[in-house]
């Protein structure tokens, strides 16, 4: 087994034991709690983060580890785990299956290796630097961005308008005011919905490594790209704007639309 390769199955073990521990919360009676940020957090988002950091710190124990709920271990390594055991809990907690599972890998501060996974549906996006995406699922679907150059046929989505702050909706806005259609929700999930050429923009704020950090890779091995609104590829320390575009010609196009308008 490569270096790769096993990455890869650390990273999939790791997203399987996170599924293993967050579906039998799922619909279940549960209570959340709102952190400092306002974000709610359920025992399901933290024991599943305990689980996957034993999986990955058991297997790579120089590696540093990165979690939403726990925080930072081992910051001087220059390989460093990035996981978020349920981006949507608000979708978890109201019994939608639009969340989902992310575990990213980056090496000195770059996205090399990304899962996005579903544990109640079963569909699972792998995104590999300089390969092309994988992906299962029960419902169909193939890795691959779709053909949209003309930003008046492209469907764009966000997670919810209340992660836009007073400077960025007006700007948010002039985007959407361009495309075919918005659709809201989905959090991670909605970057998969890209990377299978369902979607063509996604443009959100608010947004925390553990958030973009696995999105990089999928999105980017289906054909795609994500940057920041300035165009400017995610590295640790980006953020807190990312946008995610199928057709890359779409790029130049949704940025001139999200800069800040000249005085």
């Amino acid at each position: 087994m490569t270096e790769l390769q096993a990455w890869v199955a650390a990273a999939e073990a790791a997203a399987d034991v996170a599924g293993a521990v967050i579906r039998p919360f799922f619909r279940a009676s549960l209570d959340a709690t709102q952190k400092e940020d306002r974000s709610p957090v359920t025992i399901a988002d933290r024991t599943a983060e305990q689980a996957m950091r034993a999986v990955l710190a058991e297997r790579f124990p120089g590696h540093g580890i990165l979690g939403e709920e726990f925080g930072l271990d081992r910051p001087e390594a220059a390989l460093r785990w990035v996981l978020d055991p349920i981006d949507g809990t608000r979708a978890f907690i109201t019994g939608r299956p639009v969340f989902g599972t992310l575990v990213a890998l980056l090496r000195d501060g770059v996205p090399v290796l990304g899962v996005i996974d579903q544990p109640i549906t079963g569909e699972r996006w792998v995104g590999v630097l300089g390969e092309s995406t994988r992906f299962r699922g029960p419902f169909g679907g193939r890795p691959g961005c779709r053909p949209c150059p003309a930003l008046a046929q492209a469907e764009l989505s966000c997670t919810s308008p209340a992660m836009l702050d007073a400077e960025e909706t007006p700007r948010w806005q002039r985007l959407a005011g361009a495309v075919r259609r918005v659709s809201w929700g989905g959090d991670c999930y909605a970057y998969g919905l890209l990377a299978l050429g369902q979607l063509d923009l996604v443009a959100e704020s608010e947004m925390k490594p553990w958030d973009w950090a696995a999105l990089v890779p999928v999105v980017e091995g289906a054909g795609g790209r994500v940057t920041d609104w300035d165009g400017e590829p995610l590295r640790a320390g980006s953020g807190p704007r990312v946008l995610a575009v199928g057709d890359r010609s779409l790029l130049p196009k949704a940025i001139a639309l999200l800069a800040v308008p000249r005085r």
